[in-house]
């Protein structure tokens, strides 16, 4: 908003206002902007939502001991504080003339939507259920499928319908009117799978922020013409804005891991694994990037495929490759302390941001 308000004006002024013209400046006053929202409004939303819910997010039953004794009471819907500390932070400081903007926060907002309605379900009946599974995949792929025919619309013509590879750069498939599709699976895939690593406190958030500052800079770099060249990247114009929300999810994570952080004082909830993993996904189309978030997002791809071999092989041979899915589950059935599983998903996640990183320069 504050860009195209002085863009509006004379470009002339010169000094101060000539940095609003910079991504770079734009990007870190996003990041500190959502940064400061989420820890402003955090103890007071918090304590907001303990009144409204009093006996906090059901927990499974099935799931490890410790959790029903440890985690109840715990007030859940935290993802509101990222979203609203997010698209504050974006609506601010991002061109509100670019369409991959708009199109990355209303899915993210649409993706949030969903989680919202699972969260209250929940919540109202007292019961971990929610919105029935055909109801919100529904949703979601309704919602990824938009997105995709959005994004694919917003995509230069030689680049509209092709999936690229890392680590090569004239290998590009071409999916033709099936791209869409791909884009749903994508972002539906990735919403999900965030969701699925939501199990434990802070466990979820920093992949999440790690993947944001992957991708900021993958925005920046294929959204301008002379730097994709250089690291022979396919560029996609536009799609620079992006790393201006890319760097308010950062401050809008980091914000939400201060309450967040074990023991948690507030869970994210479907509210924000979902919305979270669905913008992540959209960034990916847009910037044409998608295998590699399967390398940054690592954690999340393996939490998820462990939750379908789980079912996959206990449904044909009635036994369990885990002790318990998703996979940080099966390290607590294990005796794995809480803060040693997140810690090493941490630094899994960190190692897997770099491997992401080095697609860029080893095409």
């Amino acid at each position: 908003m504050l860009f195209n308000l002085i863009a509006a004006h004379d470009t002339s002024h010169g000094g101060f206002f000539n940095l609003f013209h910079y991504l770079t400046f734009r990007s870190g006053c996003a990041c500190l902007t959502a940064l400061v929202i989420s820890l402003a409004l955090g103890k007071p939303f918090i304590a907001q939502l303990k009144r409204i819910q009093r006996e906090g997010q059901p927990i499974r039953s099935v799931g490890p001991e410790r959790h029903i004794l440890e985690k109840a009471g715990t007030p859940t819907m935290g993802g509101m504080l990222i979203l609203i500390a997010l698209f504050s932070a974006t609506l601010l400081w991002a061109d509100l003339t670019n369409g991959f903007v708009w199109a990355v926060m209303l899915t993210t907002a649409a993706f949030g939507a969903v989680g919202f309605a699972d969260d209250y379900l929940k919540l109202s009946k007292r019961n971990t259920t929610g919105v029935s599974k055909r109801t919100r995949l529904g949703c979601e792929f309704l919602t990824s499928l938009i997105a995709g025919i959005w994004l694919q619309h917003l995509t230069p013509p030689e680049l509209r319908n092709m999936v690229a590879f890392p680590f090569v750069k004239d290998v590009l498939l071409p999916l033709g009117y099936a791209f869409p599709i791909f884009a749903m699976i994508a972002i539906t895939g990735f919403g999900n799978a965030v969701n699925f690593t939501d199990g434990l406190d802070g466990l979820a958030i920093v992949p999440v922020v790690i993947a944001a500052l992957v991708f900021a800079l993958i925005s920046y770099l294929v959204g301008n013409h002379v730097f994709a060249d250089y690291l022979q990247l396919h560029p996609v114009p536009g799609t620079g804005e992006l790393a201006v929300f890319c760097a308010a999810l950062i401050g809008a994570g980091l914000g939400f891991l201060w309450f967040n952080a074990p023991p948690a004082a507030v869970f994210m909830g479907d509210t924000g694994s979902l919305s979270l993993g669905g913008a992540l996904g959209a960034i990916a189309v847009a910037t044409k990037h998608e295998l590699v978030l399967c390398i940054v997002g690592g954690v999340f791809v393996a939490e998820t495929l462990s939750v379908v071999i789980q079912v996959f092989w206990f449904k044909r041979t009635g036994r369990r490759v885990f002790l318990m899915a998703p996979l940080h589950h099966h390290f607590e059935k294990k005796g794995w302390q809480e803060p040693k599983i997140v810690i090493r998903f941490w630094i899994v996640s960190i190692v897997l941001g770099l491997c992401g990183l080095a697609t860029l320069k080893l095409r």
